[in-house]
């Protein structure tokens, strides 16, 4: 216990005390490199997050080892500082490749600053998504089915990019699906991994359409490996059914005066007027 409080005793007291104070401040080199600390420090994240935090930050190292090596000419303090800038530059050079291997096409930008980015997904997440589809936008042209009714199996999970999809029932309309919403979120949650099934509904182009597909059984590895894109994948699916439920709860009317709730399916309930 001696021995510890003599430790301590000895780092506290045993240093020379500043009895009289610089008068002069130092050069402006230091103080530029001191504002670079502080504005650098302010960064947020992400990639360009980075760039930002290690740019700055690299430059006041930098300031200060010029600091050191023209007014306090210490060769400790210019080394650690430029040590500390090499590092900031290989960094900023590494986040900056990482940047450009992660660019996509427009249309799949466009995807990830509409529905994934206000998610808080980053970019290598992302990157993952897409790579599972193979990175490519499918065509659907104006009046071409989708999926048929009792015909198409379930094979896939796609979302609707640009145009309008068409839901039917034995000819009979039930809603549109509308870009950044799912074709068959609600065929995906009706089934198991394991399960294969057929689409109940017929899926048409009313205009020239474009979407991504997911392969279930490749989607179903991604979820395997990647516990935070299952959970966000579900996230996405079931708020996409209830919008379709929503939509297709104001059309079902069953008898005249009465509408059919298709939350509630044991109960109806008077239309208001």
């Amino acid at each position: 216990m001696g021995e510890n409080a003599s430790f301590w005793e000895s780092l506290i007291y045993a240093h020379p005390t500043c009895t009289t104070w610089k008068q002069e401040a130092e050069g402006s080199i230091y103080h530029l490199a001191s504002i670079l600390f502080v504005v650098g420090f302010m960064g947020g994240s992400g990639f360009f997050g980075l760039l930002y935090v290690f740019s700055l930050l690299g430059l006041g190292f930098l300031c200060s080892s010029v600091w050191a090596w023209l007014d306090v000419c210490a060769a400790d303090i210019f080394s650690w500082n430029f040590i500390l800038f090499a590092i900031c530059f290989v960094q900023f050079i590494y986040v900056t490749y990482q940047v450009r291997s992660v660019s996509f096409d427009r249309e799949f930008q466009e995807l990830y600053s509409s529905l994934f980015q206000p998610l808080g997904i980053s970019l290598t997440v992302y990157r993952k998504i897409v790579l599972c589809c193979d990175a490519e936008v499918v065509t659907l042209e104006k009046e071409h089915c989708y999926a048929m009714q009792g015909k198409t199996p379930i094979d896939k999970l796609s979302l609707l990019v640009s145009g309008r999809i068409r839901v039917t029932v034995d000819g009979e309309f039930l809603h549109y699906i509308f870009p950044l919403q799912f074709l068959d979120s609600p065929e995906w949650d009706s089934l198991r991994p394991t399960e294969e099934g057929i689409f109940q509904v017929t899926l048409t182009a009313e205009t020239d359409c474009r979407y991504v597909a997911w392969r279930r059984k490749k989607l179903y590895l991604l979820f395997a490996k990647h516990r935070f894109i299952s959970r966000l994948f579900s996230i996405l699916i079931g708020s996409d059914i209830a919008e379709k439920l929503y939509a297709l709860n104001d059309r079902v009317h069953v008898g005249k005066g009465f509408r059919y709730d298709i939350r509630l399916p044991n109960f109806y309930h008077v239309a208001l007027p």
